[in-house]
């Protein structure tokens, strides 16, 4: 595999945790820590054969008994010497064959650059309400039957149903959020680490796909 990286608009990260740091003038800031692991160019997708643009990079090291032998074949096409076993396209609107089976570089999201980071949010199972949707819930005195309930979720015989998208108990968490507009505090390559300020959405160990932010 080549040593040359090839920069893209955004890349794939391990969230490690929180800690917090003080800048120059002491105050402390809250990060996020982002563990730096190989994105590699697994696939180049070209408007004469795919109808688009696209580079699929491969992430996501895993032993190599537990990936599947289609897997091992795609990867060992591509020139790729590790296990990797997630994969996500970015849409560019140039690509060049000779990118195929590089790395992809960090060096874009240096301190001070604004991203957007996507991750899957934690899971908290079947919830309420008021747990999920903040609801305030019914009186808490004496006397009353209506605590933490939904309340009414329709109204008399029209339209005799419950419309769609109604807010009641459910599953809570698993699902994919973007927060917008996160800076990053540092990126030191030769640890392996990149710190953001403030939270992002995920669990420790999760996912979490790194951007240039849209709106900055």
């Amino acid at each position: 595999m080549s040593e040359a990286k090839v920069s893209l608009a955004a890349v794939y990260g391990q969230k490690a945790g929180m800690t917090r740091i003080f800048d120059e003038s002491g105050k402390h800031v809250p990060v996020t820590v982002i563990k730096l692991i190989p994105n590699v160019i697994s696939q180049v997708k070209t408007t004469e054969k795919d109808g688009y643009n696209a580079y699929q990079v491969a992430y996501g090291e895993k032993r190599e008994k537990l990936v599947t032998s289609p897997l091992k074949g795609q990867l060992k096409k591509a020139n790729i010497d590790k296990v990797l076993s997630k994969f996500a396209e970015f849409k560019t609107e140039e690509v060049s064959e000779d990118n195929l089976g590089k790395e992809v570089a960090f060096e874009s999201f240096a301190a001070s650059v604004f991203v957007d980071v996507t991750g899957t949010t934690k899971g908290k199972g079947f919830a309420g309400v008021m747990k999920k949707y903040n609801f305030r819930g019914g009186p808490a005195s004496h006397g009353h039957k209506f605590h933490r309930t939904t309340g009414s979720i329709g109204n008399r015989a029209t339209p005799g149903r419950v419309f769609k998208q109604k807010k009641m108990p459910g599953h809570m968490g698993v699902i994919t959020k973007t927060v917008q507009n996160l800076q990053v505090v540092e990126l030191n390559e030769e640890q392996g680490y990149m710190l953001i300020k403030g939270s992002v959405p995920g669990s420790k160990n999760g996912f979490v796909r790194i951007a240039t932010a849209i709106k900055k």
